[in-house]
């Protein structure tokens, strides 16, 4: 079911503010530029987000001058799911239209004890890692704020469910489409918004934020916004890991270590980083890559999730063994390094980690995506 924005009429857009991607700083500072009382913004935040609400006329607790200023001065957006699509394990993976040229996936991942959204913060991804599905469509441009809690929006809507009922998105983590730590601006909001009690009330174990390592992000990410971190790691050596995450030229890996361990340096709220690590065979999945990889994380408090690759069309690599794997894991286990196997959710609709690719017109030239990300983070 598609669910539109209320009042299409072009020649009001440029002038309405979009309420949807607005913190409670920010709706706070919108109803007082309006003459009205601080307590409506939770009014109306709980409204959006607990109630699913779009309809001013529906905001029953709003005066009906209030209603009619809000139609004129503001508006709440929400994207048009163009498909969905439902894998055999439960996971549902929805296309979702974000202009007239591009569309974003975002992914739903129900278990027995938890429900995770799996969220996009970019449409496309400028990083061009090579074993992932969406750098391989190019990058177009951030998503605002609006256009990253609207999944969750709409997530909620299509589940038949909101966070006063019955919840079923009990985390949120940003791993879909995008380099979140490349679009700080949008996303920092967003996962304050996903935090607040008048919105979606998740604890900060619950909002995880992975980069790529953008070592500049995750300190300010440190100073300004509590949330759980996952590092897309992948290699324990700077010359495999250039190969496979080309950001690492930036940021090599004795300058992302530091950054990890100030993450998570004593007292700090943090409890622990999570390292992804997907397993190519015959690439990273060595027994010396292991044995590389527990000295590389001595001393950081985290957990490792290898990661099974998940392939898509014209890929080199081939997932791990079973065997492979297991054995990588061993090594972990024997340096008392907490390493879990992730289990693949979602394959079958390509909705599993690495396979998200939407659909993106391209604006970055393939042999400059690394000059973009450069000149995103100087």
């Amino acid at each position: 079911m598609p669910f539109e924005s209320l009042d299409q009429s072009p020649s009001i857009v440029t002038t309405k503010v979009d309420l949807l991607g607005m913190d409670y700083d920010a709706l706070l500072t919108f109803f007082e530029s309006i003459g009205e009382k601080s307590f409506r913004a939770k009014q109306v935040m709980k409204w959006i987000h607990q109630m699913g609400v779009c309809d001013f006329d529906l905001m029953t607790n709003l005066s009906k001058a209030l209603r009619e200023k809000l139609k004129q001065a503001a508006w709440i957006r929400a994207p048009k799911i163009v498909s969905e699509q439902l894998s055999d394990d439960g996971t549902r993976k929805w296309l979702i239209e974000v202009d007239q040229q591009n569309c974003i996936e975002t992914v739903f991942i129900p278990e027995a004890d938890r429900g995770t959204l799996c969220i996009s913060s970019q449409v496309g991804c400028a990083l061009d890692c090579a074993f992932c599905a969406t750098a391989q469509q190019g990058f177009n441009r951030n998503l605002e704020n609006w256009e990253i809690i609207a999944q969750v929006w709409v997530a909620n809507k299509a589940l038949g469910a909101n966070p006063k009922d019955g919840r079923k998105i009990t985390n949120v983590v940003f791993m879909g489409m995008g380099e979140p730590l490349l679009n700080v601006t949008h996303v920092f909001p967003v996962a304050k918004l996903l935090m607040d009690d008048n919105a979606y009330g998740l604890s900060k174990r619950r909002v995880t934020i992975s980069t790529a390592g953008v070592v500049p992000a995750i300190d300010k990410l440190k100073e300004e916004v509590d949330v759980s971190l996952a590092i897309s790691l992948h290699a324990p050596n700077n010359p495999l890991r250039d190969q496979l995450v080309p950001i690492n030229k930036k940021y090599p890996l004795e300058v992302l270590m530091p950054a990890l361990h100030g993450y998570v340096a004593e007292g700090h709220a943090k409890k622990h980083i999570t390292v992804e690590y997907v397993m190519l065979d015959q690439v990273n999945d060595e027994i010396e890559h292991a044995h590389e990889l527990v000295k590389l994380l001595k001393g950081l408090v985290c957990k490792v999730n290898l990661i099974p690759f998940n392939p898509f069309p014209n890929t080199p690599y081939l997932r791990s063994s079973n065997n492979r794997v297991h054995r990588f894991q061993r090594v972990l286990h024997e340096a008392s390094i907490n390493c879990t196997i992730r289990k693949t959710r979602g394959d079958d609709i390509d909705a599993a980690c690495g396979q998200l690719a939407g659909k993106v017109k391209d604006r970055t030239k393939r042999t400059l995506h690394r000059v973009h990300f450069e000149s995103a983070v100087s």
